[in-house]
């Protein structure tokens, strides 16, 4: 019966999705809401310009209706509204709070989004503005946690569990490396999103396993949440993949960062959080590690254009090619986070 709904959530943010763009992409053209494509990045991607940005908006549309919708639902159907235990009066609250967090990185993302379409350029908000939005968000969602957590006798909320060897209590301290990688996480999935289907490619397949790992756990409102994500980037596939129709934008990449979040946090799997987002992290660490190159070897380059996926480009692989690849090494290391939740937690 738990399944069903995993089914029913991932259909209804697939179908509201998909049949968006019908609608949304004309519009977004009519709006002239296209995106402005970097002179650094690969000269071949300037056939791009244009293309209508902000299509994020189609599936956090999707996937918040079908959250809300088939969530409490279940907890109806199957009785669970009624009783409401501690463990289900804190998975409820990290669920819509994670659901929250990750709308308003949507927000900020649609801020910038618009900032750079207003004054058609690629800039949008500074690096300042951007950090400063990000982490009143994530400690807001912190907060949240530690509130209903404290409210319901938690006494290990600042412990992480490491695979096969045990737990350690980070104290006061685990806040600010939350809300550190939360933010990391954030904005390495936006530096991933840089070509067509990328991004959904990368975070359907991050989700599908998050739906299986939180079923296992018996998180079973998680789990229908991570359908519902699966079936909103699934939908915009549709028009996002090569091709793309559509991008988009930071109004989307930051969402699907802060559903990523939730979804990690909401397990209270930290090291599986790590490894499913193990390629944003690679596309982040590539540009930090190609910006510290630079710099000390005085105009050098580790790799050919950073973030890694325009390297790949520019040695020659396919936009489709690279999509496939990433997205099998999401599913390496899903395959391994999964093993790790049977076995080591």
């Amino acid at each position: 019966m738990n399944g069903i709904w995993t089914v029913v959530a991932a259909i209804i943010s697939f179908a509201i999705t998909a049949i968006l763009g019908k609608f949304m992409i004309p519009f977004l053209h009519k709006l002239k809401y296209g995106q402005t494509i970097l002179e650094i990045g690969p000269v071949w991607h300037n056939k791009k310009q244009g293309t209508p940005t902000m299509g994020g908006i189609m599936f956090i549309i999707g996937t918040v209706l079908s959250a809300v919708i088939c969530i409490p639902l279940y907890y109806i159907i199957s009785g669970l509204a009624g009783k409401q235990t501690i463990e289900t009066a804190v998975m409820t609250t990290k669920i819509f709070a994670g659901l929250c967090m990750a709308i308003l990185f949507g927000a900020a993302g649609f801020l910038d989004d618009y900032t750079k379409v207003i004054k058609k350029q690629n800039k949008g908000l500074s690096p300042r503005q951007k950090l400063i939005l990000q982490f009143a968000i994530a400690i807001a969602y912190l907060l949240c946690i530690y509130i209903v957590e404290s409210r319901n006798g938690g006494k290990n909320i600042t412990s992480v569990s490491f695979p096969f060897l045990g737990s350690l209590n980070f104290g006061f301290f685990y806040w600010i490396i939350s809300a550190v990688v939360i933010v990391g996480i954030v904005n390495a999935v936006n530096l991933n999103d840089g070509i067509d289907g990328l991004t959904s490619s990368v975070t359907f397949f991050a989700s599908i396993f998050y739906m299986v790992i939180s079923s296992l756990l018996g998180m079973f409102g998680l789990s229908i949440l991570s359908a519902a994500l699966a079936g909103g980037c699934l939908g915009f596939l549709i028009w996002n993949f090569y091709p793309a129709k559509v991008f988009m934008g930071d109004t989307g990449s930051l969402f699907l960062g802060g559903m990523i979040c939730a979804l990690g946090f909401g397990t209270n799997l930290h090291i599986v959080l790590i490894l499913i987002s193990f390629v944003y992290i690679l596309e982040m660490f590539s540009v930090i590690l190609q910006v510290l190159y630079f710099k000390y070897t005085h105009g050098k380059r580790l790799f050919k254009m950073s973030p890694i996926h325009h390297h790949f480009e520019m040695i020659g692989w396919s936009e489709t090619k690279i999509c496939t690849v990433f997205s099998l090494a999401v599913i390496f290391f899903g395959v391994i986070s999964f093993i790790f939740s049977i076995y080591a937690f």
